[in-house]
């Protein structure tokens, strides 16, 4: 990819809301959406990536960030080719990425931040709870045992949540994450609205 994506992050712990609000940007003209969890879960299992994803999740643990970066530099040229991503006209909203400081120094060179948006919640059982409900109403092993989920969320502050002091302090935009849905995005809306309009071509608009 020879061109740096215009890019807003997503940042929040498991169960923020990330996704949620991610797909809500990814329905309005000049955002596209990717999250890295749909991205890994859309893997062919009985690929050898797709077991070691498979074997890496069953855990909570996270993805080695070789093969995270890897894997989404693939992808965004499949989306570009697909015409699904214009890095023209559209800001990618990236949710997932990055969760180390590793990957954040690999993915520097190919996305140009033009904020972060940190989805946060201070009562962590309120976030082990959303899990939980998300897993019964999704199906989603990986967030079912409440083990893991405490796991993924310790992670979360030990690895991820330090990532956000490799960026200038000014990106970064904090989001009550548990007020409800049409709240958040106000939220949301009121920060990357502005962002948008001056940061992309007038088409796009």
């Amino acid at each position: 990819m020879a061109q740096r994506f215009k890019t807003m992050l997503l940042f929040g712990a498991p169960g923020a809301g990330k996704g949620t609000q991610g797909e809500l940007l990814g329905k309005i003209p000049g955002f596209f959406h990717l999250s890295t969890g749909d991205m890994f879960r859309s893997l062919d299992r009985e690929s050898e990536l797709g077991k070691t994803f498979a074997s890496i999740a069953e855990k909570g643990d996270l993805v080695p960030d070789k093969l995270t970066i890897d894997l989404w530099q693939s992808y965004m040229a499949e989306q570009i080719e697909a015409g699904c991503f214009d890095p023209s006209n559209q800001i990618l909203v990236l949710d997932g990425l990055p969760r180390t400081a590793d990957q954040a120094k690999l993915i520097e060179p190919l996305i140009d931040v033009l904020g972060i948006l940190h989805l946060h919640a201070l009562d962590q059982e309120a976030m082990v709870n959303r899990l939980r409900q998300r897993a019964l109403k999704q199906g989603r092993a990986d967030d079912a045992n409440e083990s893991v989920i405490r796991n993924r969320l310790e992670i979360y502050e030990r690895e991820t949540r330090p990532v956000l002091d490799q960026y200038d302090a000014s990106l970064v935009h904090d989001i009550d994450a548990l007020g409800t849905m049409a709240i958040v995005l106000m939220q949301v809306l009121n920060v990357v609205a502005p962002i948008h309009a001056r940061s992309v071509l007038p088409a796009s608009v």
